[in-house]
């Protein structure tokens, strides 16, 4: 007899339904540690339940937005928003007043949750806004608000019918223009939190801390991934290598995210110096993105007993796409070179994308490492759209395949390497500079903290590279010194022609802001790269 499938009921696939399964099987262990206070997962899932009946009758079906920084109620607001049955709008906690108010308008929210720490920038941007959401205080200095809507609240649970409806808006960083709001699916934020438990090897004893914003593409998913392993979630609301190491050593920190330049900040800390491994435990485990990392910092981690993974993505996929997974057969290989596969940004086909580098007439580039074509990325982690802007979506995907705008190769492996943003190819008397490519050579040098290679106008070639470059404290280094380096590195027109020494401009995420060194080198030029 033929079963009856209209019977079978399938239940939509939603990220916060990983709080329910730990709650049932982890209940009594350690979910959440956030300064001197401790969550079990049970205590988290009534917490998040509380929340979103709290939140329900406030939102009235519209955008609940959050500006804190990685502490519990950010977490909390991960379960108890979409379980209010609306959205999640995570603020960037670093942005200006007129910023905060074009996304509390543009998303619609009809509620504001946020730190004290924020009471003046709140301020500030309400005043901008002529129907303001409701405000609620939530953490240290709030006197008692947040504790007091979770006691007074009835546990709730609107579960999605469709699991592709909307569970969060993310704002891209705005490098041009107007930050565009990046619309997240329940489904692709459930299966990209599982390939983040997959890939990363989170386990109920891992012990992961908050060094990645939370707000940055909801946390890479983490919120959910760690969860789903039912493993510890250690809250830190600012990144200070200090205390990062004190966690490490005091709450047996086993994972932490970040961007390259959490990783410099890590690795050349005081507390770096003097930190020994346990021989006898497992490495720590780090997956850095935002940026190629270079082989310098990735062999300086390597020495500290630090296991670094690369990870690529955007705003658009949910956080990572792609991840350089490690071959058993490349531990043969001498630090340098192991350190220069690291650097590559991986292959696709993890659980939720696919990813190819294509040429302009959309086929596929050879696997010849050489072949230069832009990413392009598709599957259940991509977004559903930019909200409000049906233009830009359709431009961004023209035939289904996201355009990510980075330039890369393929090599003979299967492997992605990144050449390019398509905007940051430098273009020096008819010859392609690959900026990264030189800013790799630049790392390399043992006085160089962090660096950026730009294009700056030239009137003889049009324009050249020009380096700018954070050194060590201490560290001393000349122009001439850094030329030289790259010189007996790379071909001569790819060394840049001058080198700028001081503190680079970055986002929130910890991202080097390119366009801020272009708008201040091509001022009052003529001719403008764009």
């Amino acid at each position: 007899m033929e079963p009856d499938l209209a019977a079978l009921s399938f239940e939509p696939l939603t990220p916060v339904s990983y709080l329910d399964r730990a709650a049932a099987a982890h209940g009594d262990r350690t979910a959440v540690v956030d300064g001197d206070q401790r969550w079990t997962y049970a205590e988290l899932h009534d917490r998040c339940r509380r929340l979103a009946g709290a939140l329900a009758p406030l939102a009235q079906g519209r955008p609940v937005a959050v500006l804190a920084p990685n502490t519990h109620v950010l977490l909390e607001a991960n379960y108890g928003v979409p379980w209010a049955g609306v959205p999640l709008v995570a603020v960037n906690t670093r942005l200006s007043a007129g910023e905060v108010a074009y996304i509390l308008e543009h998303s619609e929210a009809s509620v504001l949750v946020h730190d004290p720490a924020f009471d003046e920038l709140v301020g500030k941007a309400l005043t901008q806004l002529g129907s303001p959401p409701r405000v609620v205080r939530a953490g240290p200095g709030d006197d008692g608000e947040y504790e007091a809507l979770l006691a007074g609240a009835t546990p709730q649970a609107i579960t999605p019918d469709d699991e592709r409806s909307l569970l969060s808006i993310n704002y891209t960083s705005g490098t041009t223009g107007r930050p565009k709001g990046v619309m997240y699916h329940h489904r692709g934020a459930y299966l990209q939190a599982l390939a983040m438990v997959g890939h990363t090897g989170l386990t109920p004893s891992a012990v992961h801390l908050w060094t990645l914003p939370m707000f940055h593409c909801n946390g890479w998913c983490f919120p959910w991934a760690v969860t789903a392993a039912a493993a510890t979630h250690v809250c830190l609301p600012k990144v200070d290598p200090s205390e990062v190491w004190r966690l490490i050593t005091q709450e047996g920190v086993t994972h932490l995210n970040g961007a390259p330049t959490v990783l410099s900040m890590l690795a050349y800390a005081p507390e770096a110096k003097t930190y020994q491994p346990d021989p006898a435990a497992p490495p720590i485990r780090v997956a850095t993105g935002g940026a190629p990392p270079s082989p310098a910092i990735l062999r300086r981690m390597g020495e500290l007993g630090i296991e670094v993974t690369h990870l690529y993505g955007l705003t658009e996929t949910f956080g990572p796409a792609m991840i350089c997974d490690w071959r058993p057969e490349w531990n043969g290989l001498d630090a340098e070179a192991q350190a220069r596969l690291k650097a590559r940004q991986g292959v696709g086909n993890m659980i939720a994308c696919q990813a190819r580098v294509i040429g302009e007439d959309g086929s596929d580039v050879p696997a010849d490492g050489a072949t230069i074509g832009q990413i392009a990325l598709r599957g259940n982690n991509v977004m559903l759209g930019y909200l409000k802007d049906p233009e830009a979506t359709r431009a961004a995907a023209p035939d289904g395949w996201f355009r990510t705008g980075d330039l890369g190769v393929v090599h003979p492996d299967g492997y992605v390497e990144l050449r390019d943003r398509s905007k940051d190819v430098i273009i020096s008397g008819g010859e392609n500079i690959a900026s990264v490519e030189v800013e790799q050579v630049i790392a390399e040098h043992p006085a160089v903290l962090e660096v950026a290679v730009i294009a700056v106008p030239d009137e003889r070639w049009g324009e050249v590279p020009a380096a700018y470059v954070t050194l060590h404290d201490g560290a001393e280094a000349t122009e001439a010194e850094i030329i030289d380096h790259v010189r007996e590195r790379l071909a001569r027109f790819k060394a840049p022609k001058s080198v700028v020494f001081g503190e680079l401009p970055k986002t929130s995420t910890g991202k080097i802001q390119k366009f801020v060194l272009r708008d201040r080198a091509w001022e009052g030029s003529e001719r403008r790269i764009q």
